[in-house]
């Protein structure tokens, strides 16, 4: 039997049980890599321009936000340069995660197509970065056709972390 899929915009009622998805993903891959002192406020990040939740059986699986770019996100500025294009027109994917129990299910992939949808609905190109250790991360992006633009060194709180930094196909 399939179980059934399906995404939509998240809601603030949806908070709770993102923070509940989030916190059984860091304890088993260790995203994020630092545990925000506030996850709830993490997941609404600033600049954002939307957010999604996965739900798998009528239950919140997996989550994805959009947010315009800021000054110290990497890969904007490496697409920008790359396609002689302001970094104001990308979009930064990110907060991405999937329950454990839901993976196999095609989530993932369902949230990247939301989100891709609508940075594009908005005339912008989709970008992130990954963690260079999130290897089911990267292997996800590369189906999906997203291009690796570079891998990075970032100072992240206390850490120094080895990204990967991604573009949507054009």
């Amino acid at each position: 039997m399939n179980a059934e899929r399906r995404v939509r915009a998240r809601t603030d009622d949806d908070v709770e049980a993102c923070v509940r998805v989030l916190e059984e993903v860091h304890r088993i891959d260790g995203y994020p890599v630092n545990w925000p002192a506030r996850p709830g406020d993490w997941l609404s990040q600033p600049n954002r321009l939307g957010a999604w939740v996965a739900e798998l059986d009528g239950r919140v699986a997996g989550h994805v936000g959009l947010s315009s770019s800021a000054e110290d996100d990497m890969a904007p500025g490496l697409w920008s340069e790359r396609n002689g294009m302001s970094r104001e027109l990308a979009a930064v994917v990110g907060r991405l995660f999937v329950a454990p129990c839901a993976r196999g299910h095609g989530i993932g992939a369902l949230l990247m197509a939301r989100v891709t949808e609508e940075a594009r609905h908005r005339g912008l190109h989709p970008v992130l970065d990954v963690v260079a250790s999130d290897a089911a991360a990267a292997a996800l992006y590369e189906r999906l056709g997203w291009t690796r633009l570079a891998t990075v060194e970032r100072r992240w709180s206390s850490r120094t972390v080895t990204v990967h930094c991604y573009a949507a196909p054009a």
